[in-house]
């Protein structure tokens, strides 16, 4: 189908454009960029007139819950939420039951994605069998099934040696490696940041030693074997100086953190608020402004959602008992969208966070708009105001402390490889 984008502000900030101009798009690719020659007879046109036209999304971490989860939600209802969001691409991580340790697991994945239709899945493979930190995964079994990085997800290695065996076999398949830096034992089932509120509530505190002891004893095994590696979901001021400085001496070392991580506090919590209910767990503020001054410089390249989708009831125990973790997709744009009103980031580089940045981290040719690439294209009105309620979202999770709050900037448009995935007809 041929689609032609006109009027439209177009912001690529992987080829450094801003400005409003038009797309044209033919057989799933984008034709032209720019002027657009007579000869292209457009069968369907979009005009996007005061709306920002940029790169579909990127989210490294999502959770869907298929396979093992369905109860919660499933492949089909969260990646039309995905589509909804503005997101094209979305990054699996390997929890999953059965865990994504076998080429079969990952290749179901990415079926019931494809024949859902709206989001492009990328399963994250598990790094050690059953996540059990033990025997290694046959990683290039891995890779021949579309698995462009591998992590343990939140599960520790807790032997050094099985951690490096398994950098220099990720390394040898140039698999980027995914980190969710927590010391299982220091952690200690912990609910909370350890700090005033945690004090407060008597709620067992995380201590950001939990974070710093795995981000020191993974940057040195990195170092040791080369291997490409991202740390998932940073949430502390010092881990973010650790890594700052692995880059600076030119390790190959990205990271992300969660949107809500760059609105919310440890504060929030209230009392006992099970919809605050994170891992990591929100941080003192102190901890967030160094977040946000870190997507800022681009120490954290990638902005997430980190969606956790849950049914009502997994969040109705005492605190300390229930799940962790916000639904969150539907809320990526709209939060960035406000830090950069809160801070002065510019929308260019609001948008290389959730396009480039992710795209640069997993090794893919997404987030930019280029001839001849995929037609993967999000349209938002960044000055769109609405209302956060049950009834708009298109998850099945509805597990956010956002219901109620009026949110700023709003998708209309969601292409992917050239085909209209989510549009907008009302509200």
């Amino acid at each position: 189908m041929r689609i032609l984008i006109n009027n439209g502000r177009l912001i690529d900030p992987a080829n450094n454009i801003d400005e409003i101009t038009s797309i044209a798009i033919e057989a799933g690719r984008i034709a032209a960029v720019g002027e657009i020659t007579d000869n292209f007879v457009a069968e369907q046109t979009i005009d996007a007139a005061g709306q920002v036209v940029c790169p579909g999304l990127i989210d490294l971490g999502a959770r869907l819950r298929e396979p093992g989860d369905e109860q919660k939600a499933d492949i089909h209802s969260e990646s039309h939420a995905a589509a909804a969001a503005g997101i094209t691409t979305l990054c699996q991580p390997p929890d999953t039951d059965p865990v994504t340790d076998t080429a079969a697991v990952a290749e179901l994945v990415r079926k019931r994605a494809r024949n859902a239709g709206f989001a492009r899945v990328l399963p994250i493979g598990a790094l050690t069998q059953g996540l059990k930190g033990e025997q290694l995964s046959e990683l290039a079994d891995l890779k021949r099934s579309g698995c462009n990085a591998v992590s343990n997800a939140r599960q520790p290695i807790a032997n050094p040696l099985v951690l490096r065996r398994a950098f220099e076999y990720a390394a040898t398949h140039d698999l980027v490696v995914f980190l969710h830096p927590e010391d299982h034992w220091l952690a200690n089932n912990g609910c909370a940041h350890e700090g005033p509120t945690a004090t407060r509530l008597g709620l067992p505190g995380i201590p950001e030693a939990a974070e710093t002891t795995e981000v020191a004893r993974d940057l040195a095994l990195i170092q040791q074997t080369g291997v490409r590696a991202h740390f998932c979901r940073i949430s502390t001021a010092a881990a973010i100086e650790m890594i700052r400085r692995a880059q600076h001496d030119g390790l190959k070392v990205t990271a992300d953190v969660a949107a809500h991580q760059l609105m919310l506090i440890d504060e929030h919590i209230g009392e006992f608020n099970s919809l605050y209910h994170l891992l990591p767990p929100l941080r003192s503020s102190s901890d967030r402004e160094s977040l946000r001054k870190a997507v800022a410089d681009g120490t954290l390249s990638a902005v997430c959602s980190d969606h956790q989708p849950h049914e009502a009831d997994a969040k109705l125990a005492p605190f300390p008992a229930t799940e962790p973790g916000i639904s969150a997709l539907e809320t990526l744009l709209p939060l960035m969208l406000e830090l950069g009103s809160r801070t002065g980031m510019q929308l260019s580089q609001i948008v290389q966070r959730l396009t480039a940045g992710p795209a640069a981290t997993l090794g893919i040719e997404r987030g930019r708009l280029e001839v001849g690439m995929p037609a993967d294209i999000t349209i938002f009105n960044p000055e769109t105001r609405w209302q956060l309620t049950e009834e708009r979202l298109v998850s099945r999770g509805h597990n956010t402390p956002y219901l109620g709050r009026e949110m700023v900037g709003q998708i209309n448009y969601t292409l992917l490889e050239g085909r209209l995935v989510f549009e907008r007809h009302s509200g």
